[in-house]
């Protein structure tokens, strides 16, 4: 039988404790006084078989509304997208799943070049300098993002808009009450951050200004507008961005951006249950030197030959407190090693190709919800995600849909009070002209 798990024989316990010169577990634990030890029996199942425990497992695992038996028009913020096949081939293999801080190159040097294809990606993709070696997601990329501007310019507000994710901003807000920043919110105009509003909130203690591109609602903001905006008043221009959507866009860096922040989770990086996922940080060449987090830099041996190393390293574990620019200790070397399969796999003609595919069926989405009475919401350029309202409970409607095998898009009177009501529904390259044209009936059934 192939066991996945091999416990400690009694033998292997007496060596240990032999080892470390104890002859009891008792006496391993006699540091501990009597009166705070657990004497009862813990309140679990008693232990059963492993094929027993895999039987119960798989039944519970059963229970999720997976995407194997399920079509899924769910996005706001983590996608069913296409994964090639070669992607869990590599990221199987023991020296990559095992992999920890790639400190020593000369024992590293498959991790390290897997981190700088990756960053090399990210910069293509968003048009910036340098790209990190990964963060743990979109939200605490975003957040760092703010940190550094505050930092760069010795200033003290976070104006963000209402359009950015509403998790993203939660994070923003606990990162910057550490910091004693104040965070100040973009008011938004038909799915749009207000550019009148930005104009009267931006001022000399503005640090940063962040947009989403596309935003929460799918919708594209005018970049150009907005950095002309945020410049004009010296502060930072930060922009979170789908990084597949770029496969189509114009990259933010073409914007004039000084940060560029993302999740990677749309190459290679399943929707799980919300995580983990991949955040990706990138900057322009003069932050290069307060970019949080790990570099990986190319590099040659003494003998000429290519080689990589880790560069800058600007967090509090490798220089002066005083001088970091943050305090995260890690990255997330095995999801952005999935995303560089994947993007590799695609290459530039399939990334761009997988974009126009999202794009234009979402597109068809949209235009069959108007065509079968549904309104949608701020009509008007977006990516793959769009709005609808409907003439009751977006929980009520999803609990229906759910019995017809299909999972419906975000309620967005979660967090957005003035949207009660409305869906942000995701269409992208997975789903079949088959699949939205019953989502859309269904829809229209439940609508009427």
């Amino acid at each position: 039988m192939n066991h996945r798990y091999l416990p400690m024989t009694e033998e292997d316990k007496r060596a240990m404790l032999e080892t470390i010169g104890v002859t009891t577990i008792d006496e391993l634990f006699g540091d501990i006084p009597e009166k705070v030890r657990f004497k009862g029996e813990l309140n679990i199942k008693s232990a059963k078989s492993e094929t027993s425990l895999m039987k119960e497992l798989f039944q519970m695992s059963n229970r999720n509304a997976d995407l194997k038996r399920n079509v899924s028009f769910l996005g706001a913020g983590v996608y069913d997208h296409y994964i090639p096949v070669i992607v869990d081939h590599v990221i199987s293999r023991s020296e990559f799943y095992t992999a920890y801080t790639p400190y020593q190159p000369e024992i590293s040097q498959g991790e390290l070049q897997a981190i700088f294809e990756f960053q090399t990606m990210i910069c293509e993709l968003t048009g910036m300098d340098v790209a990190n070696s990964s963060m743990y997601d979109g939200g605490t990329a975003l957040a760092e993002a703010a940190m550094l501007s505050a930092g760069h310019t010795k200033r003290k507000t976070i104006l963000v808009s209402h359009a950015v994710h509403p998790e993203y901003r939660d994070v923003l807000k606990t990162y910057a009450k550490g910091q004693n920043l104040e965070v100040i919110e973009v008011p938004v105009s038909e799915g749009l951050t207000d550019i009148t509003a930005l104009k009267g909130l931006v001022n000399e203690d503005t640090a940063a200004v962040i947009v989403q591109y596309p935003n929460f609602f799918g919708r594209i903001e005018p970049m150009k507008e907005l950095e002309e905006i945020v410049h004009a008043g010296k502060s930072m221009f930060v922009v979170s961005s789908n990084p597949l959507s770029l496969g189509v866009l114009t990259p933010p860096g073409k914007f004039g951006a000084d940060i560029v922040v993302g999740d990677a989770q749309v190459f290679g990086i399943p929707t799980a249950f919300g995580g983990p996922h991949c955040g990706y940080f990138a900057v322009t060449n003069k932050l290069m030197r307060k970019l949080p987090g790990r570099l990986v830099g190319q590099t040659t041996d003494e003998n000429g030959r290519r080689g990589f190393v880790l560069t800058l390293q600007a967090r509090e574990q490798h220089i002066r407190r005083e001088k970091a620019t943050s305090n995260i200790c890690s990255n997330q070397a095995l999801n952005a090693l999935a995303a560089s399969v994947a993007m590799t796999a695609l290459g530039k003609k399939g990334a761009r190709e997988m974009a126009a595919a999202n794009l234009q069926k979402a597109h068809y989405a949209k235009c069959a919800c108007k065509s079968q009475g549904l309104e949608v919401v701020y009509d008007g350029h977006s990516f793959n995600e769009f709005v609808i309202k409907l003439n009751k409970p977006v929980k009520e409607v999803n609990q229906q849909l759910l019995q017809k095998g299909i999972i419906g898009g975000y309620d967005l009177g979660r967090d957005y009070p003035e949207l009660t009501n409305h869906m942000l529904i995701a269409v992208t390259e997975q789903r079949t002209k088959d699949e939205i044209d019953t989502f859309v009936k269904e829809l229209g059934d439940l609508h009427a």
